[in-house]
């Protein structure tokens, strides 16, 4: 069976290689970047099935290197998952925003960060995850998996995939509360080294595309999320 390949995006010398000796200790095969123009060429060469991007990165960062990537028809389908030592949310809901499947954040423990890489590629397509109908529609919004689609009021709306994954589970449930721990298991992974704060980040980003529409997503303190039952 051929390894899976991923490709690091990261200029520490020191936690390139602890990165990339603990994925190949995991079965990887590994690709490693100092910069990130040296990145977007080989993931353009290379079509790595994950990508690791730290977003401090000398020349083009790693916030550019994500939006290029996916914009790109051809490589938006590659998962992302950033390495930031940011600690303000607003970075991380950028980094969301423009496609980023998961986020992970320094200093981090080797084996989380394997086990984040292991969630992100066993996720496989969009509509595989829930038994929940394909098309979803709640009032003024509509949801198509297959067509990867969301739409307020006939106006298309953007989503990473995470966000339709999440979008789609509470429209498909409306009016039913949702713990944190239960959204994360379905919508990012049961074996995933994730906190609370991480399904909040999405739900932030979320409803900051929602626009006026975003009082949809009802916050049931001390408990977790719901969809209202009329919709948007």
């Amino acid at each position: 069976m051929a390894k899976t390949k991923i490709l690091v995006i990261e200029d520490e010398p020191d936690l390139l290689e602890v990165i990339q000796y603990n994925l190949e200790r995991d079965g990887h095969k590994v690709i490693a970047c100092r910069n990130g123009e040296q990145g977007l060429s080989r993931i353009r060469t290379d079509n790595p099935d994950l990508v690791i991007l730290d977003l401090m990165l000398p020349g083009i960062d790693g916030v550019e290197v994500c939006r290029r990537v996916k914009g790109d028809p051809v490589t938006r389908g590659i998962p992302v998952i950033m390495v930031t030592a940011k600690a303000e949310e607003s970075d991380i809901v950028l980094g969301l925003g423009l496609g980023a499947d998961d986020y992970i954040g320094k200093p981090f423990r080797p084996r989380e960060l394997v086990a984040r890489v292991q969630v992100v590629l066993r996720r496989g397509p969009v509509r595989e995850a829930t038994n929940s109908p394909e098309r979803v529609v709640r009032g003024a919004l509509s949801i198509d998996l297959l067509r990867h689609e969301v739409r307020v009021e006939d106006v298309p709306v953007t989503l990473t995939p995470t966000e339709m994954r999440l979008l789609h589970f509470l429209a498909s449930h409306p009016g039913r509360v949702f713990p944190r721990a239960h959204l994360l298991s379905r919508v990012i992974g049961e074996n995933a080294v994730v906190t609370d704060r991480n399904i909040d980040v999405h739900v932030r980003a979320l409803r900051q595309k929602l626009g006026d529409h975003s009082q949809c997503i009802e916050t049931v303190r001390g408990v977790g999320y719901r969809l209202r039952e009329d919709g948007p």
